[in-house]
């Protein structure tokens, strides 16, 4: 669908946060907190960005943009290409980092541009009467992302950890003290960031039911020994063969199939296979341990086969 970019917001130096509205102040489609949704650019380009406004408005959505040094061409073109009263085309909203419905306490944990969904998760849990922590770390205070919303709703809930003022390094064993079943913990910002607080944890024991987390960008995997596998589709008689540097998807698009790609890291999920036969090599961070051991689906966009040959259906 098409919204209209109504406010755009200079919140630090390198983040951005767009308002976006429906161009006959319609509603827009509900969402829960920790939802996202897929954005279409004007450079042909696919990518989410959670949703960081209370999801009780339906008149709005609001997401944060990182303009990243790094980037691979999407942060850039929204920074760059687009202005207030420009169109955007957006997918409907979706959750893959949603609220446990047993979470009767919470402690938030966000890193940088990780407070977008962090504060989504903040308005449902204020306006639920669910008590909480948000821990928001950042390298400097000119980087606080959001800061009026958090000073003017959350002040009592949030704790800043700036990494160039001593007196706010967090003390990790007293925040994350006795865990309980209905404790729960969700963390999202850089996999860096991410690792340390769930290594925390785990050092806390707390137990991997309650500790969630959401990837904005998926570590960078090793391929130089990738080899080349025979890939079969079902109904199609042709074998491809993925070469040791292709990805399945690109194999499967060379041979006229349509397989939608999106974040090409195998994080959202969208360009998900069905697995007949064969055992993939799992490269994901979409689905669970348990859906990647019983090997019913994979990711095209990132993952391959560890058997000479995968059978799958589309």
């Amino acid at each position: 669908m098409d919204v209209i970019i109504d406010k755009i917001h200079q919140l630090t130096p390198t983040i951005r946060a767009f308002e976006l509205v429906t161009a006959d102040n319609q509603q827009l489609p509900e969402f829960t907190a920790g939802s996202h949704i897929d954005v279409f650019l004007k450079n042909g380009l696919i990518r989410q960005y959670s949703l960081s406004n209370c999801c009780r408005e339906h008149h709005r959505y609001v997401i944060g943009v990182l303009y990243d040094a790094n980037t691979r061409g999407g942060s850039a073109c929204l920074h760059e290409q687009y202005t207030e009263g420009d169109l955007l085309s957006i997918s409907a909203p979706r959750n893959l980092f949603d609220i446990h419905p047993q979470t009767e306490t919470a402690i938030l944990f966000a890193g940088g541009i990780g407070i977008t969904p962090i504060l989504a998760m903040a308005y449902h849990l204020k306006k639920n009467n669910t008590p909480f922590e948000l821990h928001y770390f950042v390298r400097s205070r000119e980087q606080i992302a959001f800061y009026g919303n958090l000073n003017a709703h959350f002040a009592e809930q949030t704790y800043f950890h700036i990494s160039d003022e001593a007196e706010t390094i967090p003390d990790m064993n007293k925040i994350l003290a006795a865990p309980h079943p209905t404790k729960h913990l969700y963390v999202c910002g850089p996999n860096g960031f991410m690792d340390f607080i769930f290594d925390a944890a785990h050092q806390a024991h707390w137990e991997n039911a309650q500790l969630h987390q959401e990837h904005f960008v998926a570590e960078k995997i090793d391929t130089s020994d990738d080899q080349a596998f025979i890939l079969e589709v079902k109904g199609y008689e042709k074998p491809i063969e993925v070469a040791a540097h292709q990805s399945v998807a690109n194999a499967l698009i060379a041979h006229g199939f349509d397989i939608p790609l999106s974040c090409e890291q195998g994080i959202c999920g969208t360009c998900m296979l069905k697995v007949v036969d064969g055992i993939p090599e799992h490269r994901d961070l979409f689905m669970t341990d348990a859906e990647h051991a019983a090997n019913t689906h994979f990711t095209p966009c990132c993952s391959r086969a560890k058997s000479d040959r995968l059978v799958i259906e589309i």
